[in-house]
């Protein structure tokens, strides 16, 4: 069984360990290869070569999550209201387009978003593109007021469009320190904290007493945003099992077999601390 990832800047992706890994516990002889490129004129060609040697279906992940609808043959409800897919099912000459991030944000989060909450990324770029996922997810989740904030005025009218709730506002990061005073929560869904894009996506004195924060980045495991909140006595949580859930979800799409998703997150975390141990004994910050 053959599966992938396209992406652009994806050589340092975790996905074809936890997915080979958890195939192997299944008795498959699963492999997953990754299509390096930030060419949109080669995503169509990558899936056309994808049908043609057999694979059951890809990962999508940045800069092409939105450019690959209009490549499929049919869409989930949920990809359809995100407006994005991050995983393609290639089955009976049809391609179906699905987003599990939206299920990997719920499991992972759902004992903490609630109440007023406000989100750093409205998609885009930021970690995987997947702000509009979790947007969606927390919605969904129930939450009573979401504000998310976004440098690119594009990016969050665009949201504020596609989900047209009551419950959502959009805002500038100059309205960020309002919109923290009144939240109870707060969910990084930027790139920043990557170590590609190293920082705090918000100053640390914004950090108030009883706010809870989810960090969606899981390379670092311990991000800047992660070890100031928790220094600060609050409860934060990483992207880890977010990660692991959403990689699940698309593993069962691929395969038809229901995964240990318990046995992914402890292979992720193994990886993710080896990764780490190596990384940290580099005599310069790692590029990716």
């Amino acid at each position: 069984m053959r599966c992938g990832l396209i992406g652009a800047g994806i050589g340092a992706s975790l996905s074809p360990a936890l997915h080979e890994a958890e195939g192997r516990s299944h008795g498959l002889d699963l492999t997953y290869d990754l299509f390096d490129t930030g060419s949109p004129a080669a995503l169509g060609d990558l899936l056309t070569r994808a049908e043609s040697e057999g694979y059951a279906g890809l990962n999508i992940t940045h800069p092409f999550k939105q450019q690959v609808i209009d490549l499929l043959d049919d869409l989930s409800p949920q990809a359809r209201a995100i407006g994005a897919v991050n995983t393609v099912v290639l089955r009976d000459g049809r391609r179906a387009g699905h987003n599990t991030d939206a299920y990997g944000f719920t499991e992972a989060y759902r004992d903490l978003a609630r109440g007023r909450v406000v989100q750093t990324g409205a998609g885009g770029a930021g970690a995987g593109g997947a702000g509009a996922a979790c947007a969606y997810a927390q919605l969904t989740l129930g939450v009573e007021h979401l504000t998310v904030v976004d440098p690119d005025a594009g990016r969050r009218e665009q949201l504020a469009a596609r989900f047209s709730d009551t419950r959502l506002s959009v805002a500038a990061p100059a309205d960020l320190p309002a919109a923290i005073a009144n939240a109870g929560g707060l969910v990084n869904a930027s790139p920043v904290g990557m170590r590609a894009h190293p920082g705090l996506p918000l100053p640390t004195e914004l950090l108030h007493r009883g706010l809870w924060v989810a960090d969606i980045v899981y390379m670092p495991v311990v991000t800047p945003l992660l070890r100031a909140a928790r220094d600060a006595g609050l409860r934060a949580v990483g992207g880890t099992a977010m990660c692991a859930y959403q990689a699940a979800a698309a593993f069962e799409l691929f395969t038809g077999r229901t995964p240990d998703t318990a046995r992914m997150l402890r292979h992720l975390d193994a990886v993710l601390h080896d990764n780490g141990a190596r990384h940290e004994s580099l005599p310069h910050p790692d590029p990716r």
